[in-house]
């Protein structure tokens, strides 16, 4: 059920050109979210974008948002699908949060295999 949900989470982050798109292994470490996925947008319109489809590809699969946080500035989103957390900030946000840093004992999901 998770990695159905992760695919589709992250091929929405894909379908409107998310960039620079990591996702984390979270199981074990944190208890917030099985996986994380971050990536950035170049503005705020585009922030938005990525996150509104997230939500609607996810409730699509019979997973409504949980929780949706930052939509209106645009700078980071949190969009919480329950097992898996998307994190879409604005290109000039990203490198301040540096989740990846933050999160550096998880290790990384390479989605472009299907995993």
């Amino acid at each position: 059920m998770t990695t159905t949900l992760l695919t589709t989470a992250y091929q929405a982050v894909d379908d409107k050109k998310g960039e620079d798109i990591v996702v984390l292994n979270m199981e074990g470490i944190s208890l917030i979210a099985d996986q994380f996925i971050i990536c950035h947008a170049n503005s705020e319109r585009q922030v938005q974008a990525i996150a509104k489809e997230v939500a609607d590809k996810a409730a699509e699969i019979g997973h409504p948002v949980k929780r949706m946080e930052g939509l209106d500035l645009a700078r980071w989103v949190l969009v919480d699908l329950g097992d898996v957390v998307v994190h879409v900030f604005h290109r000039d946000e990203r490198g301040y949060y540096n989740l990846e840093k933050l999160w550096g004992d998880a290790p990384l999901l390479n989605m472009t295999n299907g995993n």
